[in-house]
């Protein structure tokens, strides 16, 4: 008789190998034609909402890693909350206006922006990124991200730009909105005014001056006390290209200067740093001759170093520092908001001209005198040669610093003085900064860099001088002057817009906009339009409103924001300031930061650099649940490492997942929960512990996803599958599950544990391995509370009940297990056995230890997969106990025959006549088949 075929041995449909890139897109298939998304959101009717608004991406591109990421993680928290009791709808939106669209409009099309018309020009922005809008929301698709992508929400959409202009109504309306002649940042690459949150800075080395500003009125305070005919000013400055924007020259009040002969010529310089910058001249040990405190100088007057006859007064302020430079800082009214806020201060006390020397695209202009017409970033060479001849170039040196650029370009920004519209932040930080703390910031951190950065901030620069955007919707009277915004013109422009979308500003005179016969309050009816933008952050910043409250599905508040640690200046704060000056409080009620993808190296991804990875190249090569996998397995509060080396780990914990699952599967077959599941109380106890383990399991887990650490879920689950199933519980059943009496009690019970198992393993994937997850769901049976359909209409399982278990037992026997194995391991190095069942054990032990032992000795073969186990009370020889203090383990050879069926060695084997080659158990199960 072949015995092998008596064996109960595993069967299943699941495959070993996972074939997930071509699984995947036909379960993606499938879920579409079953409107999976719409049916968890019917199933789910009537339970408490959770909102995750989603940060909106800019159409200008394929996705990369970190859009992946961004969007996985946000699916995770989708998932499980519609899977633990809540209904969580998730709208995707998409930020279509803007400069990054513009950008790679102009540059993938070729365009030049100065040669079409307004017209043409936003409606080559509008296919653009609508282009993008498809192709990136069939790459979010095919991670597996669940949603309303049939209906997502596009800041271009004439709702969405209506709305946007109502928010920017009720701002104005509490006199938060102004325009004002103030110094910003600019981007002579874009032609356009940034906000903060546009900008990021970068190490840069540039040649840095010391200028001497010779002293023309010195209020009889240098030269008659130090006996010197000629004095100057050494001012320094590292921005070389503001020299023919110098205003006046500002000290710090408290600090002390000295005039310092060289030559006999005087030159004051902070003394504080007075030896590094002389020696910088070469003019080490000049002796000074007097010294004086910075608010003495007050009203001192020096000769401008580019204009003839132009002079400058000396000031004070609290922002110098005798710690660079020289400790009097050249200022240029036009080109720094420091230089800016000091000058007007001053401006009534004495007469500052303000040099606009930089135009819209970074040339000089007439302001700048002989530099007229080079560029800025050109003209440093040409200023130094002209300080030098002119003889008042003190020193130049090399000096690197951190400078602001255009985190669109990457080019380096200037601070220009321009008419622009700002938001006064001001006017309601103490209810932005009192909002703030009213929000659960994931990690904590969050709570303090984003306060300091609106704790620092005093305006926000919300117009942009482009045309892919909502236009400003200011109007101005042709008579005088005057900029209107009031509820007749917000509402006639927000009916437009609802009506024909933002390309109605600029098809439509003022006089179509507004209404008939509405007239200034000067009583002129004649108006001309705003030619800016709003900052695209604006657009965003006002999504809360334009989505949460015109979609039925969604509600106001959200429940969570989640994006990339950047966006602490960017997202998370444009929203943060809008709903504030609305409402008075945040459009969030938690935020969720993440960090950014990097390399294994740890460095930052990028073409150039080629160390990126396309996810279309993940999912081609692995499936789109290994890059879930990476998603979920680390901490990403920090920058996410990835790599092929990584993604090679990740598909090996992906195998040691599916093969668990694939072995449960296996030994399933044939069970049917409807009718085989056994009662627990009547379970064996070791399939008890196992259902212990996995309570133990779920409870990490759903910590992890409660407080969205989705690694702990990982590591619960990967250890899990490892150490407590693989290693021990599903190797400790084996023979249980293959030579047992298929429908006994023995056999049936360890299945109910591994239906239980599973049935919970796999709702608890389901959030991270969508497609694995569905793939086992469909293939295991399941019983008739559960829905077949889908796991997604499933609860995930918290706890199954596993009666009454003795963990502290268990622990102990694990650890006599371990001893054992160590003593097998060293019985097979010394050829004494080959399989652990060709073993006899023999345990040696004495007092308390020995007694455990005795109670639970019919165990014990089970748990050794040995043939034999002895226990002896006393002293022997072998294998020392260390994780069970007080054994000792003596292995042999087991004494008998090998049964033919299962292949534990005993001397019962033959006692069967019909079954010769049988131990007793097998000859009986054959006889039952």
């Amino acid at each position: 008789m072949d015995y092998n075929k008596t064996i109960n041995l595993p069967q299943t449909d699941f495959s070993m190998r996972a074939g997930l890139p071509k699984k995947e897109p036909a379960i993606l298939a499938k879920w579409k034609e079953q409107e999976l998304y719409h049916k968890i959101m019917e199933k789910n009717e009537g339970k408490p909402s959770y909102i995750l608004h989603d940060g909106p991406p800019y159409a200008n591109g394929d996705i990369h890693l970190g859009h992946a990421l961004n969007k996985c993680l946000k699916d995770f928290i989708i998932r499980y909350k519609n899977l633990s009791g809540f209904r969580s709808p998730y709208v995707p939106g998409w930020d279509t206006h803007g400069l990054p669209i513009e950008s790679q409009a102009i540059k993938l099309l070729g365009i030049d922006r100065d040669k079409v018309s307004s017209a043409e020009f936003r409606k080559i922005c509008a296919d653009f990124a609508m282009k993008y809008v498809g192709n990136q929301s069939e790459q979010f698709q095919r991670l597996g991200v669940l949603g309303y992508w049939e209906r997502p929400y596009l800041t271009l959409s004439p709702d969405f730009e209506a709305r946007q202009i109502e928010v920017f109504g009720e701002m104005a309306k509490k006199g938060y909105i102004y325009k004002g002649l103030k110094p910003v940042y600019w981007c002579p690459h874009d032609e356009t005014a940034l906000a903060e949150a546009e900008i990021e800075y970068q190490d840069d080395t540039v040649d840095t001056a010391y200028v001497s500003l010779k002293v023309e009125d010195d209020k009889g305070l240098l030269r008659a006390a130090s006996g010197l005919s000629e004095v100057s000013i050494v001012i320094w400055t590292t921005a070389i290209w503001t020299i023919p924007a110098s205003t006046c020259v500002v000290l710090g009040p408290d600090i002390e200067y000295g005039l310092y002969e060289h030559e006999g010529k005087g030159y004051l310089i902070a003394s504080g740093i007075s030896e590094e910058v002389l020696k910088l001249a070469g003019m080490e040990g000049a002796p000074c001759k007097l010294t004086l405190r910075g608010d003495e100088l007050v009203g001192v007057t020096v000769r401008h170093p580019v204009h003839e006859g132009e002079m400058q007064p000396v000031l004070v302020g609290d922002h110098v520092t005798a710690e660079d430079g020289t400790g009097a800082v050249h200022t240029a009214y036009a080109c720094g908001p420091e230089d800016f806020e000091i000058c007007e201060v001053y401006k009534d006390q004495f007469e500052l001209k303000m040099w606009r020397v930089a135009d819209h695209k970074g040339i000089m202009t007439a302001d700048a005198g002989p530099f007229e017409g080079l560029d800025v970033w050109e003209c440093a060479g040409p200023i130094v040669k002209f300080l030098k001849e002119k003889g008042i170039l003190f020193a130049l040196r090399k000096f690197t610093h951190s400078y602001p650029h255009c985190w669109r370009c990457k080019e380096p920004v200037i601070f220009r003085v321009t008419e622009q519209w700002f938001c006064s932040v001001e006017d309601f930080k103490a209810d932005a900064l009192k909002a703030i703390a009213d929000v659960t910031w994931y990690p904590a951190w969050g709570e303090e860099r984003i306060s300091a950065m609106v704790r620092d901030r005093s305006d926000w620069c919300i117009s942009r001088q482009r045309l892919w955007g909502v236009p400003i919707p200011i109007f101005y009277c042709k008579e005088c002057g005057r900029a209107v915004i009031d509820d007749v013109t917000i509402k006639a422009v927000a009916d437009l817009f609802r009506k024909e979308g933002s390309n109605g500003w600029y098809t439509h005179e003022a006089a179509d906009i507004l209404p008939e016969g509405y007239a200034c309050t000067c009583g002129c009816k004649e108006f001309t339009k705003e030619t800016d933008i709003m900052d695209v952050w604006f657009d965003s910043g006002s999504s809360h409103f334009g989505v949460l409250e015109n979609d039925p599905d969604l509600t106001w508040p959200s429940d969570m924001y989640l994006e990339g640690n950047d966006q602490h200046r960017g997202w998370f704060q444009s929203s943060l300031l809008t709903s504030v000056a609305v409402r008075g409080v945040a459009p969030y009620r938690e935020v969720l930061t993440c960090g950014m993808v990097v390399d294994g190296e740890g460095k930052k991804m990028s073409k150039s650099q080629g160390n990126g990875i396309d996810p279309a190249e993940i999912e081609a090569q692995y499936g789109a649940d290994i890059l879930r996998l990476w998603c979920a397995s680390a901490d990403y509060t920090s920058d996410m490492r990835i790599s092929p080396e990584i993604l090679k780990q990740l598909s090996e914990v992906y195998r040691k997942i599916r093969n668990t699952a694939r072995y449960i599967l296996g030994n399933l077959n044939g069970f049917d929960p409807k009718k085989d599941l056994v009662p627990v109380a009547e379970m064996e106890e070791l399939d008890r512990w196992a259902l212990l383990s996995l309570n133990k399991m779920l409870s990490k887990a759903i910590a992890g996803y409660e407080s969205f650490a989705f690694y702990l879920v990982y590591h619960a689950i990967h250890n899990f599958c490892v150490v407590d199933m693989s290693n021990f519980y599903l190797d400790v059943i084996k023979d249980r599950l293959y030579c047992e009496d298929a429908a006994g009690k023995a056999r049936r019970s360890a299945q109910t544990a591994m239906f239980y198992i599973l049935d919970a393993l796999t709702r608890l994937l389901s959030p991270i391995l969508a497609f694995t997850s569905e793939e086992i769901w469909q293939t295991m049976a399941h019983r008739e509370e559960d829905d077949p359909e889908s796991v997604c209409f499933n609860m995930i399982v918290s706890k199954v009940d596993c009666g009454e278990v003795d963990e502290a037992k268990w622990e102990r026997l694990h650890a006599l297990r371990d001893d054992v194995k160590k003593a097998l391991e060293l019985a097979r190095a010394a050829k004494t056995i080959g399989a652990s069942l060709e073993a006899a054990v023999t345990l040696y032990l004495t007092g308390e230890p020995l007694e455990f032992v005795r109670r639970n000795e019919a165990l014990l073969p089970t748990l050794f997969i040995t043939s034999a186990v002895q226990v002896v009370e006393g002293e022997g020889e072998g294998h020392a106990g260390e994780a069970f203090p007080g054994v000792t383990v003596a292995v042999a050879a087991a004494e008998g025959e090998k049964c033919e069926r299962c292949w534990k060695i005993t001397p019962e084997v033959g006692s069967d006549a019909e079954h010769p080659t049988l131990c007793p158990r097998c000859a009986a199960a054959v006889r039952a088949l």
